[in-house]
C-alpha cells in the first residue's frame, strides 16, 4: 500500500460521510433539510438544491480531515464545483480528504429475497470519466431481504463482478451488498452473507476492495475479514438507525468505521444560522468518529 490515498484509507483514523443521495433520495433528504419539493420545480432544481446543502456541509470548518477520510458524492456533484474547483478537486485539494463516487443506477425489483443491483450500461464511460475527475474510488449498492441462499450469492457474484472491473481501472471499489435492518432473519441474512464474501475472496488477485455493511446483529461479526489483504477498509451504513443508535452499535464492532448518510446529516436545516449549522455538523461529525475509532 505504497500510495498516499490507499494508505490514508487503509490506516488513518476516522470515517466516511455519505453525501451522494441520487435521483430517487434527494427528495427526502431536502425534505429532511426543510426544503420541500414546492421549493423546486425540476430536476435540475433539485439537483441545485441539494448541491447547495452539500457545498454547505463540505465547505463547513467542522469538515476536515481531522475526522473524516472521504466523501461519498453522487454523479452529479462530481460533475458540478465547489468554490471554482470540481467537487473532488476540492475535496482533496483543500481538505485533504478522498472522493468517492457512487456508480450505480439503482436497485431492481426484489427476487429470491434480494434486489440486485440494475445494468449499469454506461460504467466504462462513467469510470473515464471518474478518473479525469480525481476520483478515489466508487460505491455501489444492492439489498438483502431474507436469507435467501440463492439470492444472496446472486448478490456477492454481481458486486464481485462490477467491483474486479471497477478495480482494473485503478479505482478502489466499495461493495455494498446491504442487509435491511428490517430483515426478520437479518442474523442469518448475515451469516449467508459473510460466507459467499468468503468464497468470492478466493477468487480475486492483486484486487484490493471495501466493502460497505449493515451494522451486524451480533458485535464484531465481521472483524475476522479485517485481516484479509485484499481488504482496504469495511466501513458500516447507518442504514436507517438514528445517529444515537448506529454510533453505539457502530462502537461494538471494532476495527469497522462508519460511512452514514442521513445520520451524518440527521438536525441540520437550511434555516439553520451558519453558527448553529456548523456547531451541529461539528457534533455529529465527532459523534461518529468517537464511535469508528473503537
Amino acid at each position: 500500500m505504497k500510495d498516499e490515498r490507499v494508505i490514508q484509507m487503509h490506516s488513518h483514523k476516522g470515517f466516511i460521510a455519505a453525501l451522494d443521495q441520487s435521483g430517487g433520495s434527494t427528495p427526502k433528504a431536502l425534505r429532511l433539510y426543510g426544503v420541500d419539493a414546492s421549493q423546486y420545480h425540476s430536476d435540475e432544481e433539485m439537483f441545485n438544491c441539494i448541491h447547495a446543502m452539500r457545498t454547505r456541509i463540505m465547505t463547513s470548518p467542522a469538515f476536515t480531515n481531522a475526522h473524516i477520510l472521504a466523501a461519498i458524492l453522487f454523479e452529479n456533484t462530481m460533475d458540478r464545483q465547489i468554490e471554482g474547483k470540481y467537487t473532488a478537486d476540492y475535496l482533496w485539494e483543500e481538505k485533504h480528504i478522498l472522493p468517492i463516487l457512487k456508480v450505480d443506477k439503482g436497485l431492481q425489483t426484489e427476487s429470491d429475497g434480494v434486489q440486485l443491483m440494475k445494468p449499469i450500461p454506461n460504467l466504462e464511460e462513467l469510470l473515464q470519466r471518474a478518473k479525469q475527475r480525481h476520483i478515489f474510488g466508487t460505491k455501489m449498492r444492492s439489498v438483502i431481504h431474507h436469507a435467501n441462499a440463492d439470492g444472496i450469492q446472486r448478490i456477492v457474484e454481481q458486486q464481485f463482478a462490477l467491483g474486479k472491473q471497477i478495480a482494473a481501472h485503478g479505482f478502489i471499489p466499495i461493495l455494498e451488498p446491504e442487509v435491511d435492518i428490517y430483515s426478520e432473519d437479518k442474523a442469518a441474512c448475515e451469516k449467508r452473507l459473510k460466507e459467499e464474501i468468503k468464497k468470492q475472496l478466493l477468487t480475486l488477485d492483486n484486487e484490493q476492495i471495501m466493502f460497505k455493511l449493515t451494522l451486524p446483529s451480533q458485535d464484531d461479526f465481521y472483524k475476522d475479514l479485517l485481516t484479509d489483504t485484499h481488504i482496504v477498509r469495511i466501513v458500516a451504513l447507518s442504514g436507517g438507525y438514528s445517529r444515537e443508535q448506529a454510533n453505539a452499535l457502530l462502537a461494538k464492532n471494532h476495527g469497522i468505521i462508519a460511512s452514514f448518510s442521513r445520520a451524518l446529516t440527521q438536525g441540520l436545516q437550511i434555516t439553520q444560522t451558519q453558527e448553529a449549522f456548523d456547531a451541529l455538523l461539528k457534533a455529529s461529525i465527532v459523534s461518529i468518529y468517537e464511535a469508528s475509532i473503537t
